[in-house]
């Protein structure tokens, strides 16, 4: 493998050639800021927040979009940076609503974090703003463009992560902004409501509609799990507040599906608070079901297998498993009913 040394605010360093100065930095430790690039999408140096200075270029270099070169002197946090970078959040706050004590991304939205990082409170620049009307017309995603800096992350995701190509940007200049086809709803569109959009926007112009009003981000527990609706192993964090979960979202850690999650795992979280849902095991005494231990409930169970078992033969027993259990759950269905009752009658509920 090809390696490059270079020098990063006067220390050198060696990656693979191909490495980008932002990937280089942040194996040095330093921090880099961003508002468009995410790992798992491709680099477009669109926000212009992680420019550097490059010895001997012409102007201030994307970090995010430019390989490292052989001999290349890198200054990350110069006076020229600093500026372009505080310069750059002031264009973006020009056009973006300054209601960040209701807005529901507050406390995880990446454009505020910035602004309080490069001590920026309102934009030096004055002139029209947009007045999109807030799209509240599916039950799953608020979009609300008028907090949209055109980062592009959403097209991206739902062009590489998805694969559905519903949004994209346009009109030009100032009337610029992100929508699906013909700048109709999403609603109209063909979106499958799996939400990757949502999951990648530093601001709140993407939000689950589930969780607003629901809680602040610095108030939830995230609770890292296994989705249950079938038995690919998608992992999720449960929003938890007050012992009661809240919403779904993405953890990019997941080894299985990264960010990716379908409408079910991220949406159809709701049965969990349905009042319906049974929540300790009943038995049934005297033709009434009512409420018991585990223990007991389990008990009662082998022990009734096993009578039914030496009764009638193994033959007599079946199990059905569901697709929406794990693989590891299903692999424990299909061995209990093999190697504890001595039958094959084993069958799963997929075909359907």
């Amino acid at each position: 493998m090809e390696m490059v040394k270079l020098t990063i605010n006067g220390i050198e360093i060696e990656v693979p050639a191909g490495t980008t100065i932002l990937k280089a930095a942040e194996q040095m430790g330093i921090k880099i800021p961003t508002l468009c690039f995410l790992e798992e999408l491709s680099s477009v140096g669109a926000c212009r927040m992680c420019v550097v200075e490059v010895k001997g270029a012409r102007a201030l270099v994307a970090s995010c979009a430019a390989a490292v070169a052989p001999g290349m002197d890198v200054q990350t946090h110069s006076p020229a940076v600093m500026e372009a970078r505080k310069m750059m959040l002031d264009l973006l706050v020009a056009n973006h609503p300054l209601d960040c004590m209701t807005c529901e991304k507050m406390g995880d939205c990446n454009l505020a974090e910035l602004c309080y990082e490069y001590g920026v409170k309102e934009s030096i620049f004055k002139g029209d703003k947009h007045h999109y009307p807030i799209e509240m017309s599916n039950p799953f995603i608020v979009r609300d463009m008028n907090k949209c800096i055109l980062c592009g992350r959403c097209v991206r995701a739902c062009a590489e992560i998805t694969g559905q190509d519903t949004i994209d940007f346009i009109y030009r200049g100032f009337n610029s902004k992100v929508a699906p086809f013909y700048d109709e709803e999403l609603v109209e569109s063909n979106c499958v409501y799996c939400g990757q959009c949502v999951s990648v926007c530093p601001t709140g112009a993407l939000t689950e509609r589930q969780m607003a009003g629901q809680g602040r981000r610095w108030e939830i527990t995230k609770v890292k799990t296994t989705c249950p609706f079938c038995g690919t192993g998608c992992n999720f964090d449960l929003n938890v507040k007050d012992g009661k979960l809240i919403g779904v979202t993405s953890n990019s850690s997941a080894p299985v599906n990264g960010r990716a999650l379908c409408i079910k795992g991220r949406f159809g979280w709701d049965f969990v608070n349905n009042e319906n849902r049974l929540t300790t095991p009943l038995i049934k005494k005297d033709g009434k079901f009512v409420e018991t231990s585990w223990e007991e409930a389990l008990d009662l169970i082998a022990k009734s297998l096993k009578e039914i078992k030496e009764k009638n033969g193994p033959d007599s027993f079946a199990a059905l498993s569901s697709a929406r259990c794990t693989n590891e759950e299903n692999y424990l269905v299909q061995k209990f009913t093999r190697a504890v009752m001595g039958t094959n009658n084993v069958d799963h509920c997929a075909r359907t």
